[in-house]
């Protein structure tokens, strides 16, 4: 192999290694979101992977199902959104950092 390949396998070895720390962390990272003014708090982890639901005994109404199933689907969906954006903008400004822009990657 000459050198510039040598150069570039070594460049993305480390892009890799960067990309599974940065994982790592993400995955260790938190996302809460609220619904209906605190009435449901979802938590979900870098996966967007549900870990923890809160739901205010006062919403609890089995007249009004519908209504909490919609808070818990939005603060769920809330929160998933903004572990997927944190996602986005971490892998977003490692690729940047190694000089790699690839539109719509990240």
């Amino acid at each position: 192999m000459n050198m510039k390949m040598n150069q570039i396998l070594k460049q993305a070895g480390e892009l890799q290694k960067k990309l599974q720390e940065k994982q790592a962390e993400l995955e260790k990272r938190s996302f809460s979101a609220q619904a209906g003014g605190g009435m449901v708090t979802a938590t979900v982890n870098g996966k967007s992977e549900l870990v923890a639901l809160k739901i205010e005994p006062e919403v609890i109404n089995k007249d009004e199902a519908d209504m909490l199933q919609d808070l818990v689907i939005a603060a769920v969906n809330e929160a998933a959104r903004q572990a997927a954006e944190a996602s986005q903008d971490q892998m977003g400004s490692l690729m940047g950092n190694m000089g790699l822009k690839i539109p719509g990657l990240f």
